[in-house]
Parts: structure tokens; sequence; C-alpha cells
């Protein structure tokens, strides 16, 4: 289909909004008292350190909400107030931050059934008010929700649109967008239905392997096989990969999706000549502004003389993820957490290994003085860090009885 004509149509129809209701006095306010923290603006305000006891917390010098979610959840929060009769439906998590989402089902806003995997759209009806969350939502999602005459409020980040654009802009000159991205996280799902042909690879490895494929050729049923729930569909890698483009879900580790980037310029350059790569390949910069500045924070942060590290996020938030690895990278002890509740009792954490199941580890606080190394993800309200900062303070300040 024209995504590009169904998005203006959809753009004009008096549905659909991607902008506030008036309320924004109201909402923040009503933000700083339930997000913000008096602990957290004290930290910032002493270069970024604070030290009790026995514990000095060096926080990362940017960390936690983004200006994109920050928007999503003001939209979503003006939406409630703006709609105050209506049924208000979320088509996905708003942000992945388990705090954020629960308060708006506290407040009455659902999210859509899932079924077996699929969203059940059937429970919603026309003039039904439908969310689409920060990371965007399919152009079949969109098309359907607009079909049942739904009103729409789009709090997608205009990074993420930006990728949007540029697979747009790869189909128009039939080119195959290789997406740096988890084929089964919301954003991706989302970018990839704006594209035409499409192949989506997780890390640099998955990318090599298709370079590799485009340099020497390779076993086509095994590249499917690997690729079967990663590609559009009818995709051939005989044919499809002769002009590729890149593009990333915004989450990424900035790093990789550069790596990946300059190696597929490199392998078209080979493959075609220098001459020729322009005809080949397509790539423009779309590495979101704030996970790259997260992660250049971590990045500082790490370097720091350091006893452990703590990355609080949702544990299916990808850009936390990103923040964790960067801190295992460094071999320092480091604990991913969604909340404080994570925290005890006793000197135990609960918490989510880097692409692994969720453990507990006791005595995980040392003895003596310590200085502990605090990031959070882009969906992490600064009272979730406090809470979490104040926990440590309160188990390093309890006597362990003997």
């Amino acid at each position: 289909m024209d995504t590009q004509a169904f998005k203006r149509s959809l753009h004009s129809s008096e549905n659909y909004h991607r902008k506030g209701f008036g309320h924004d006095a109201e909402v923040a306010t009503q933000l700083q008292s339930e997000y913000q923290s008096s602990l957290i603006q004290e930290i910032r305000d002493n270069n970024y350190r604070l030290k009790r006891g026995n514990v000095t917390i060096h926080l990362a010098e940017a960390f936690g909400f983004c200006w994109g979610v920050e928007r999503a959840v003001a939209m979503a929060y003006e939406t409630r107030q703006h709609f105050p009769t209506e049924r208000i439906w979320m088509t996905n998590e708003i942000i992945h931050n388990p705090s954020v989402n629960q308060r708006l089902q506290n407040m009455n806003v659902n999210f859509v059934p899932v079924e077996d995997g699929t969203k059940d759209f059937s429970i919603v009806g026309a003039g039904d008010v439908v969310i689409l969350p920060a990371f965007g939502a399919s152009v079949q999602e969109m098309q359907l929700l607009n079909d049942k005459n739904c009103k729409i409020v789009d709090t997608t980040c205009p990074w993420v649109s930006k990728v949007w654009h540029t697979v747009e802009k790869h189909k128009k000159k039939e080119y195959t967008s290789i997406i740096h991205g988890k084929y089964k996280h919301e954003e991706t799902i989302a970018t990839s239905s704006f594209a035409g042909k499409y192949l989506v690879v997780l890390n640099l490895q998955e990318a090599e392997y298709v370079a590799n494929y485009i340099l020497n050729g390779g076993n086509r049923d095994e590249f499917l096989a690997k690729f079967s729930r990663a590609t559009s569909a009818g995709f051939d890698p005989e044919r499809d990969l002769e002009h590729v483009g890149i593009a990333n879900q915004t989450t990424m580790l900035k790093s990789e999706t550069e790596q990946i980037g300059k190696l597929f310029e490199r392998t078209m350059m080979k493959k075609y000549g220098p001459v020729q790569l322009n005809q080949h390949f397509q790539s423009f910069n779309t590495i979101c502004d704030a996970t790259q500045e997260r992660q250049d924070a971590m990045l500082e942060l790490v370097e720091e003389t350091l006893d452990l590290m703590v990355v609080i996020g949702g544990f299916n938030s990808s850009n936390t993820t990103q923040l964790q690895q960067i801190a295992i990278e460094r071999k320092i002890p480091s604990y991913h957490i969604d909340s404080a509740e994570r925290i005890g009792p006793g000197n135990r954490i609960d918490h989510k290994v880097l692409h692994q199941d969720m453990t507990v580890t006791e005595n995980w606080l040392p003895e003596g003085e310590i200085v502990v190394g605090v990031t959070s993800g882009a969906s992490t309200p600064d009272k979730v860090v406090e809470d979490a900062i104040e926990k440590i303070f309160e188990l390093k300040a309890t006597p362990v009885a003997v």
C-alpha cells in the first residue's frame, strides 16, 4: 500500500490527534507530583554525586525520561482529561515502564486485549479513543482503527517517525530496508509495516552473515530459515539484497548500528565498486539523540571507579538493556531492576540478567565504603530512581544481624 498517502489522509482526519488538548499546565503539575524527585534534582545539582553514610551514589549525567517519553505520557494524561467519559484504549504499553502503565490503567486507560499473541480489536468500538504508544503502531493497526471511526491519539516519538520516513524512501527506490532491531519489538514491527522489502538483523553477527551472503552467496534455504520471522513476505536473498538501505530501532546500541551501517557500505562497495555504490546502498542517520546521550553518559560513568552498577528500567525496555550491556562489557557487577521493590529484604536483590531470566543475588552490597553507579532507561521516571537509591541507603545503614 501507499503508506505515505495513507498517513496524509489519516493526519487530515478530524478523528486524528498528535498534539495535546490544551491541558498542558494541569498535566505538567500532575506529572511533576507523580514522577519527579527532589532527591534526584539534589544529586544533579551536586555534580551527579551524593554521599550518605558509607555509600556514594554516582549518577550518569544523562538518564531517565527522554523528551519523547515525557511527551507521550503527557498526551496520555491529557487524553483522559479531554475525554472524561469515553472508553480509552492503548494499543500497547505507552512506554516500557510498569509503574507508568499501571498508573494509566488506574485512570481507566486500558490495553487492547491480546488473545493467543494477537490483539483483539473487536472490543474497540466506533467513537472509542485509542492511544498509539511512543513506539508507534503498525500501519495496519492505524488503518483498522481509522476504518472503525475511532478517535486516534498518536503519541509516536518523532524519532521513530523519522525512521519510518527513511524506510519509505527505501521503498520508493525499491531498496530492501535492513533494520537493526528486534523483530518482535513493537517499534520494529511498526517500522517494518512502513517498509516494502525488509530484513531485520539483531546484531553485528547477523549482519555479518548477511554481508557474507551478499559477497559469496550461500544456502538460500538456510538463510530463509535463519530469518524466517524477520523478513518481508516473499523475501528472496538472491534477488532482494542487490539494493539495500539501513534503518534501525531507535533504542538499539548506537555503536553497533554504526558498525552495521559501515559493514554494509563496505560490502556493497566491494561487490559493485565505488562508482556504483550509491545505486546499491542508502544510509541516513536515524539514531535517536536521547538514546545516544544516555549511552554516551553510561560510557563515561563506567570509566569511574565503581563497586557496582544499578540500571533501572522496564525489563522489556530495549534502551535499558543496552545500558546494562555497557556495564557488563566493562566487567562491572551490574543489576538491572525495574523498581525499588526488587531490592531486599536483607542484602539481596531480585534482578534481570542480560538475555537471561530473573535471578536473586544475596549479599550484593559489599561491606564498608562503596561507590554505586546508577542510571536508568529513557522510560524510567526520576521518582523510581529515587526510591531505588533510598533503598540502597537504607540497607547500608542497617546493621547486619549476627
